[in-house]
């Protein structure tokens, strides 16, 4: 074969390659799925052993992510019946992606038009994302008590079951807000279970409070263009890849990261598809 004939086939085949690619990241990109998981949570009392905590986070509610992707995301959760639902933040895109910080606010309002009809046992609780933040944070915690969910920011709450409780604590965002421990876990002991939750999970790496039994993050996507055998080569963490998705650990704290909802700055994923965890503490 000629050279340049080589090379222009050889073009078109990579073209409808990376075509083909982009049809099917932008297909898996709402292909939703439920991972379930046993999680071990230290100091877990018999009444709470078996409890199902959905965990949900970076929704990105944006033209990339249309309001009937975000009413299906609430019919999977509710269908599964959870005992409780943790929010992980990232509710709206702000920031440079759109370079204009306001322009995420216009999905807020609907965004959480949806999300208020999220069901469970024991409640929905939330914290805010680097997004929410950076769009306007004011304006998110307004959505997330309109909503009728706890705002966990700096602050914890006990689960009640005769004779027993459980600690479910937030701390703000790693990269945006101020972290308080020390006020997510006022009057836990050393006997208690603790769940923590937040946005970004690079602060797995620097948490050091032995009463955390575990903690909830987002903030990466899974990577959310994944390379097999390499992992993904963008991952929003200052630790690579450790921190991408999954059961965690850190030096003294173990997590769990999830690949999230929605996407940013594409509308793919390739390898990494959207979940709604699942966790059944254990």
């Amino acid at each position: 074969m000629h050279r340049r004939h080589f090379i222009a086939l050889a073009a078109k085949a990579a073209a409808a390659s990376a075509l083909g690619g982009s049809i099917y990241g932008l297909f898996e990109a709402k292909w939703l799925r439920v991972t379930g998981l046993n999680v071990p949570l230290p100091n877990l009392p018999a009444a709470f052993r078996g409890m199902t905590v959905a965990f949900l986070a970076d929704i990105h509610h944006s033209e990339m992510v249309p309001a009937g992707y975000v009413r299906q995301t609430v019919s999977v959760v509710n269908a599964l019946q959870p005992d409780l639902i943790v929010l992980g933040g990232d509710y709206i895109t702000a920031g440079k992606v759109y370079m204009d910080l306001g322009v995420g606010l216009k999905y807020l309002a609907p965004c959480f038009d949806i999300l208020k009809n999220l069901k469970a046992k024991f409640g929905v609780f939330a914290v805010a994302g680097n997004h929410d933040v950076r769009g306007g944070i004011r304006e998110v915690n307004s959505a997330i008590a309109a909503a009728g969910f706890e705002n966990l920011t700096n602050r914890g709450v006990w689960l009640e079951r005769p004779g027993c409780r459980l600690r479910l604590g937030g701390v703000g965002d790693f990269a945006t807000q101020r972290q308080d421990v020390t006020s997510a876990l006022a009057g836990v002991t050393s006997s208690d279970a603790a769940l923590l939750v937040t946005h970004n999970p690079d602060c797995v790496e620097y948490f050091c409070d032995p009463r955390i039994g575990l903690v909830l993050c987002g903030h990466t996507h899974g990577g959310q263009i994944v390379f097999p055998g390499l992992g993904s080569l963008v991952v929003p963490s200052a630790f690579g890849n450790k921190y991408r998705y999954g059961l965690v650990q850190g030096p003294r704290v173990r997590g769990y990261v999830t690949s999230g909802v929605g996407t940013l700055p594409l509308a793919i994923r390739i390898n990494c598809r959207p979940e709604v965890a699942l966790l059944t503490l254990v």
